[in-house]
């Protein structure tokens, strides 16, 4: 695999017919937000005919919108004038800061206490599911623009979750009965060698671990660099081991990320799916519905249809998470429940597994179910998938409709009552 780093993305050589002014525009923004580009993205995944708006260019690529105006300005002006490196990296410092690098309260609460300290690289934010984050797979094969784990990416250590080695993530493990979940990501867990992922997964499958009944992996490799399950020197050994876990009891879930269904056309993703639904892990497939690229129903009913006949089932449309470049991919709550509701009245039962729109924020996974109609207004549907305090999840509540809404924090009760989770 060869990766182009944010750095160097203006130089590509697929580049050079575009405005300079567009170049420039991808250097002032990788000079923030986090960028990587590998040759897969480059050669099979991206239309160059089609460049600047093609989707998959306009997830990997940096564009001016990406940044608010005048941060953009600030860091373009000392670009211009060959500020001293110190000036310019203090100002990108300030930069990200101001672009909300952890959002849902992801350091502040959901990191847990081992020995009096925050086990960093931990979350357990739901009573099953605790999250491990291994140093060693904090990148990706490449960078969506939207991802809203960006600061894993900028080399800033207070900014960074990751445990060093398994040995933290498997003591807390064996302490907490109630946990049934463990979710590797990152970054990408798949980035890692097998070596380094089996120290983490072998001991889930022996004594003293026997309450783990799932084991997530959080991966766009599928997308990114389908060859990690097929020719990659330990291809073959990270497969064997899906399948140990599989036969020791455990339900093994890729959590895969395919945010177009142009990333399910290669006769590379195919073969990478096809070798580990053989292991007997599931594969289910999330992503967020963003502007520029899915903000159409029919992508996303093609791609659940083209998912569900490869084997995959479609599980979640996810909302823009507030961070990063947030106000270039966002959509207005009311347009993404009507993208929602129309792409999945496009498609048959069987495909209609996955659930949306949903956003993951401070207090759990809010799903909108759609709109009603009562006598003060129409309101939006709301109700838990997953919270801080079990006893929230499925209970219904309902916000006041709001067509500028973009997120949780957005919206207000439809009977003017505190939310029931902050009373």
């Amino acid at each position: 695999m060869r990766a182009v780093p944010g750095s160097r993305l203006a130089r590509l050589p697929q580049l050079e017919r575009l405005d300079p002014e567009l170049r420039r525009d991808i250097e002032v923004v990788s000079a923030v937000l986090p960028f990587k580009v590998n040759n897969y993205v480059l050669d099979e995944l991206i239309d160059w005919a089609a460049v600047p708006d093609d989707p998959i260019y306009r997830l990997t690529f940096p564009h001016r919108g990406m940044l608010p105006d005048a941060i953009f300005q600030e860091i373009a002006g000392l670009i211009g004038r060959n500020a001293d490196k110190a000036e310019l990296r203090s100002a990108v410092a300030q930069a990200r800061l101001r672009l909300n690098p952890h959002p849902g309260d992801q350091l502040e609460a959901n990191v847990p206490m081992v020995d009096d300290e925050p086990a960093n690289g931990l979350q357990h934010k739901y009573r099953e599911t605790v999250l491990v984050f291994p140093s060693q797979g904090q990148t990706c094969h490449s960078y969506c623009g939207y991802c809203f784990r960006w600061a894993q990416f900028i080399g800033v250590a207070e900014l960074k979750q990751a445990v060093p080695g398994p040995e933290t993530a498997l003591r807390y493990l064996a302490e907490h009965g109630e946990v049934s979940d463990v979710l590797f990501t990152g970054g990408d867990p798949m980035i890692m060698s097998t070596d380094r992922i089996r120290a983490y997964v072998e001991p889930l499958l022996g004594p003293g671990f026997e309450h783990i009944r799932n084991i997530r992996f959080g991966t766009k490799a599928l997308s990114y660099w389908p060859y990690r399950f097929t020719t990659d020197d330990d291809a073959d050994d990270l497969l064997r081991l899906l399948e140990t876990a599989c036969r020791a009891g455990k339900h093994v879930a890729v959590m895969a990320h395919f945010s177009h269904g142009r990333e399910l056309e290669t006769k590379a993703v195919r073969h990478a799916i096809r070798r580990i639904r053989d292991t007997g892990a599931i594969i289910r497939a999330q992503a967020p519905i963003v502007r520029h690229i899915n903000d159409d129903p029919a992508v996303w009913s093609d791609m659940w249809r083209r998912m569900t006949n490869l084997g995959v089932v479609p599980y979640y449309m996810f909302v823009e998470r507030d961070t990063g470049a947030s106000q270039y991919f966002e959509l207005p709550l009311l347009r993404a429940v009507s993208i929602y509701r129309d792409a999945i009245a496009a498609v048959s039962g069987l495909e209609r597994t996955a659930r949306g729109p949903v956003m993951s924020a401070s207090p759990g996974k809010v799903m909108i179910d759609g709109i009603a109609q009562l006598a003060d207004g129409d309101v939006f549907c709301c109700r838990f998938l997953q919270a801080r305090n079990p006893d929230w999840v499925g209970r219904p509540f309902f916000a006041k409709l709001d067509g500028h809404a973009v997120w949780l924090d957005d919206l207000k009760p439809a009977f003017d009552e505190p939310w029931f989770w902050q009373q």
